[in-house]
Parts: C-alpha cells; sequence; structure tokens
C-alpha cells in the first residue's frame, strides 16, 4: 500500500474488505444462472489481485448480461478504488458509483454506493489537501539547499578575496611584529599597525595566565621576540620566542622555580600533518603556540629573525 493509499483512511480500507467478503459469493446474488461462471471468473481474478483481468470480466458480464449492471457498476467501483490496486483511479470509481444510483436507484447497491462515494471524496480532499503541503514541503526544501549552496559558494568566494588581500598586502609591507591573543586563540601578523593575516591557534594542555616555571604547560604572557629558529623540528618547522624575559625570571626567582624555556611558534608534530585545522579545537602543546604546517611555512618566510612577539591573556 503506497502513501496515498494510506491517507485514504482505516475506515474506507475496511469497508472495501467488508464489502469484497460480502460479494465474493456470486451463487447468493445470481440473478442469471449464465453469468453465474463469469462472476466466479471475475471474483478470482479479483481474489488473486488480476484487478484488470477482473475489470476486464465484468465489462463482459454487463455486456451479456445488461440486467446485471448495478451489480457490476458496483463490483468494478469497488476495484477502480481497491487500496492495493496500483492503477486505482478514484474518477473512475465514483463514475460507476453515481451511474448504478442515477441509472439503478431501486437497486441493492445503492446505500453501499453513496457510502463509497461519501468515503472517496473525503479521502481524496484529504489526499489533494496533503499532495500539496508535499508540494509546498518539497520546494521550500529546494530553495533551502539552494540558498545553502549559494552561501557556501559566497564562503569560498569570500575566502578566496582574503587570502588574496593577505597575500598582497604580504608583499606590500614586511611584518615587524606578530600579536597573539591567547583567550582568543588567534595569531596576527602586524605590519606599521594594521593586520596583515590571521591564524587559528592552539596553546599549552593549560593555557590560562603567564607561564611561571618549567613543566606547567601554560604559554608565557609578555613582549619578546623572535631570536632564531629550527628547519629540522620535530613540529615541522618553529620559530623560537625569547622567553623568558627579565619579569618572568623575576616571578620564576620569587617562586624558588625554574621558569623554563623552549618556548616556540611551530606546527603539526611530525607524522600528524594530516589534522591540519582540526589541531585548533584542543590546547595541546606544552605551552608553545601551534599553527598548520602550511601556515608555519608562510610565517617562516615573511618574519625575520628579531620580530616583535607580544602574547596577550
Amino acid at each position: 500500500m503506497d502513501k496515498k493509499q494510506s491517507r485514504m483512511g482505516k475506515h474506507l480500507y475496511f469497508f472495501i474488505l467488508c464489502l469484497t467478503f460480502l460479494l465474493s459469493g456470486c451463487s447468493h446474488f445470481s440473478e442469471e444462472y449464465k453469468a453465474k461462471p463469469t462472476f466466479e471468473e471475475a471474483n478470482d481474478f479479483f481474489s488473486k489481485g488480476s484487478f484488470k483481468a477482473s475489470l476486464g470480466k465484468y465489462e463482459d458480464i454487463v455486456e451479456k448480461y445488461p440486467s446485471m449492471e448495478d451489480r457490476v457498476l458496483f463490483q468494478m467501483g469497488i476495484i477502480h478504488a481497491h487500496p492495493n490496486n496500483e492503477q486505482k483511479d478514484y474518477q473512475k470509481s465514483l463514475e460507476c458509483f453515481q451511474k448504478l444510483i442515477s441509472d439503478h436507484p431501486a437497486s441493492q447497491y445503492r446505500h453501499d454506493s453513496e457510502m463509497m462515494i461519501f468515503y472517496i471524496n473525503n479521502g481524496t480532499v484529504k489526499d489533494v489537501r496533503i499532495s500539496t503541503q508535499q508540494k509546498q514541503i518539497e520546494t521550500l526544501q529546494q530553495e533551502v539547499k539552494s540558498k545553502e549552496n549559494e552561501i557556501v559558494t559566497l564562503q569560498q568566494k569570500m575566502q578566496a578575496l582574503e587570502d588574496k588581500i593577505s597575500a598582497l598586502a604580504l608583499q606590500k609591507g614586511a611584518v615587524d611584529k606578530i600579536v597573539i591573543g591567547k583567550k582568543q586563540r588567534r595569531l596576527m601578523l602586524m605590519s606599521k599597525g594594521e593586520v596583515l593575516k590571521t591564524y587559528k591557534i592552539a596553546l599549552g594542555g593549560n593555557p590560562d595566565g603567564p607561564k611561571e616555571r618549567h613543566g606547567d604547560n601554560k604559554t608565557p604572557e609578555g613582549t619578546y621576540s623572535i631570536d632564531s629558529r629550527n628547519t629540522n623540528s620535530l613540529y615541522h618547522l618553529s620559530l623560537h620566542i625569547s622567553y623568558p624575559n627579565e619579569k618572568d625570571k623575576r616571578r620564576a626567582k620569587a617562586l624558588g622555580v625554574s621558569p623554563g624555556g623552549d618556548i616556540m611558534i611551530h606546527g603539526i608534530k611530525n607524522g600528524f600533518s594530516w589534522v591540519r585545522d582540526a589541531h585548533t579545537e584542543v590546547d595541546w602543546t606544552k605551552g608553545c603556540i601551534a599553527v598548520t604546517d602550511e601556515e608555519i611555512e608562510e610565517i617562516g618566510k615573511i618574519v625575520p629573525n628579531g620580530t616583535i612577539v607580544e602574547i596577550r591573556p
């Protein structure tokens, strides 16, 4: 039973089944003994689900035995509206029942035909309403999908434009400062107070607050500089930051601890470059600032040693 059939409702389906059961025996309703075998054939086709063949037999009966027309019309109306009939046609079913009522007003099938007309009309009205609503929903879904595709296309164009602008900016002026916002998880390349490009970053596994001692997994806060670089880093490529500064040393001395060192801006650990941007979903370094391998290569090319690094909380 398809979706449209199911919407006709349990009442119509139950009603048809009841009528089918009552009409399945030919002998009780037979008015013409000669028509009995053909009725049996028609009913046999019907019970097997061969609705087209059954309709053909009923057409033969009404042609040969006109006095049986009211019963044939009723049976044909049932077949045309039957839930299991893949070629069902509610309009043809209504025409059969309406013709029976019109041409055979005294027929014993009149009342049941009127009931069938009532059920079919109610069911088809609901079908039309539901079908219209489904089409509206499908149209809206297509519009939403179209808009989503447009948004994705615009985002791609915007990203390409941003990349182009960044590339042009980087070509025009040398980077004179790196600003790292810990809270925002952003690294910005600056030139004369203007942001040339921004990168998403990951920090130390214990990122809140300034670094105080060796092994605390904190990323420092303060002003430093790029004082060296390692092209054979365990993290693809790294730029060394001049931590600790004098303030960091004084704080560590007051605490009676070592301030630590080896704070870098670096790429992904060797062998894990495939994670790409996903690495920024968690702070995973021992206090360093991490970007992707492609990004550290770009930064390394345009950031000279001696560049100021400001790390903000």
